[in-house]
C-alpha cells in the first residue's frame, strides 16, 4: 500500500484505475477497503480512484494525539496530492464527509466537485452530544454492546432483518472495531464546520439518509443550507445500508460528477 508523510503521520492509501482523480474518504471505524472496497470497480474504467486512510484507520500511523478536523483534512489532501494530479472529485462518507468538506474549504484548488454522504455540519445539538458520549462509553466498557449499538443505529430495521438471526449473531464475532476508533469518536463529538462551509466553492452534492439513526438527516440538511449552491438528495435508507448495494449511491455520484 503506498503512503506519504505529513508531519508525524505516515498516511497510507489505495490507488486503482486510470483517468481523472476521484478520492473516496471513509468514516469513523472504517477504512479504505471496508467502506469502499465494493465501490472502486464502479469507477476504475474511467477514473483513478484514491482511498486514503486517515489517522485511526488502516495502516496509517501517527503519535496517537487527539484528532482534529484540520488534521484529517490535511491528511486527505496530502494523500490526494501524492497519488494523482488535481483537481479531483472528492466524496466523503460520515466523518469522511466532514473531512471532505474541510478539504474543499481549505484546499479549494484541489477539489473540482464535492459529494458529502451521511455527513453533518456540527455536533453541538444535545442529541448529538448524547449519542457520541453513549457511543464512547460503550466502547470503553463493553465491546459487544458497542457493536450491537453501532449496528442498531447504523442500519435500518429492514436492512437488519435481511441479515437474519444468524447474520446478526455473526456480526458480533468479527474483529471490528479497530483500535483507533476511540479517537475518531472523540473527534466526531467536537465537529463544527460552520465557519468553513460558506467558503466552499466547488459544486456540491449532499446525500442524506432519512432513516439514519446514527447521523440524522438533519445534519445533511444543515450542510446543504450552509454550502452555497449545493444540491440535497434524501434517500430512504439507514446510515450504512448502502454498504450491501452501492449501485444507487454510485449512480447519484456518477450523474453529478459527469454533469456539465
Amino acid at each position: 500500500m503506498p503512503h506519504t508523510m505529513l508531519h508525524n503521520a505516515e498516511i497510507h492509501y489505495e490507488v486503482d484505475g486510470r483517468g481523472p482523480g476521484l478520492v473516496l474518504v471513509h468514516g469513523t471505524g472504517g477504512d479504505a477497503d471496508s467502506v469502499f472496497g465494493n465501490v472502486v470497480d464502479h469507477f476504475t474504467r474511467t477514473r483513478t480512484v484514491v482511498r486514503p486512510n486517515f489517522s485511526g484507520s488502516g495502516q496509517t500511523t501517527d503519535d496517537g494525539a487527539p484528532l482534529t478536523v484540520e488534521l484529517i483534512a490535511d491528511q486527505v489532501a496530502a494523500a490526494t496530492r501524492a497519488a494523482v494530479a488535481g483537481p479531483v472529485d472528492l466524496l466523503g462518507f460520515s466523518l469522511g464527509a466532514v473531512a471532505a468538506a474541510a478539504v474543499a474549504a481549505t484546499h479549494p484548488q484541489l477539489v473540482r466537485r464535492l459529494v458529502l454522504v451521511g455527513g453533518w455540519a456540527h455536533s453541538t445539538h444535545p442529541r448529538d452530544q448524547f449519542y457520541f458520549q453513549t457511543w464512547r462509553k460503550l466502547l470503553d466498557t463493553d465491546r459487544e454492546l458497542f457493536k450491537r449499538f453501532s449496528t442498531l443505529t447504523g442500519f435500518s430495521p429492514t436492512a437488519l432483518d435481511s441479515w437474519g438471526h444468524q447474520g446478526l449473531a455473526d456480526s458480533l464475532t468479527d474483529a471490528w472495531p479497530p483500535p483507533g476508533i476511540g479517537r475518531q469518536i472523540d473527534l466526531g463529538a467536537r465537529v463544527d464546520l460552520r465557519p468553513l462551509l460558506p467558503g466552499i466553492t466547488a459544486p456540491t452534492l449532499v446525500v442524506g439518509f432519512t432513516g439514519d439513526a446514527m447521523i440524522p438527516v438533519e445534519g445533511s440538511r444543515e450542510l446543504n443550507a450552509a454550502i452555497p449552491g449545493s444540491r440535497l438528495v434524501e434517500v430512504a435508507q439507514g446510515h450504512m445500508d448502502w454498504f450491501a448495494d452501492p449501485t444507487g449511491l454510485v449512480a447519484l455520484t456518477r450523474d453529478f460528477l459527469d454533469a456539465d
